[in-house]
């Protein structure tokens, strides 16, 4: 059945970084729609990167330049590397696959809903 386990979460300083891992079982990460989304409590949930149908790379306005996405096929992980993080980067941080229909008009943007998600790691980041 398809799992998703994040790990890496942790408190940093500002500007500092940190590499998030998500394994995956249960599906390929190549095969998947996948993402990361993250979440502070009181707030809505927003997709922070994915890599789409077509394997383009999305990042929201906010970390665009500072995080990178990424995945390892051989491993079957996913990664999200967070540089020069910020106060406002603190949040729950999920891993997220989906395998639904019409996938490929989410070229530009991580999809509102995913269908399998991990239990999340937090990241704090604080002086």
């Amino acid at each position: 059945q398809v799992q998703l386990v994040e790990s890496g979460g942790d408190l940093v300083q500002p500007g500092g970084s940190l590499r998030l891992s998500c394994a995956a079982s249960g599906f390929s990460v190549e095969d998947y729609y996948i993402g990361w989304f993250r979440q502070v409590p009181g707030t809505e949930r927003e997709g922070v990167s994915c890599i789409s149908a077509r394997g383009s790379t999305i990042y929201a306005d906010s970390v665009k330049g500072r995080f990178t996405i990424s995945r390892d096929t051989a491993k079957n992980m996913m990664f999200l590397q967070m540089n020069n993080l910020k106060p406002e980067d603190t949040a729950i941080y999920y891993c997220a696959a989906t395998s639904g229909r019409n996938l490929g008009v989410y070229e530009n943007r991580c999809p509102p809903a995913m269908d399998y998600w991990g239990k999340g790691t937090l990241v704090t980041v604080s002086s």
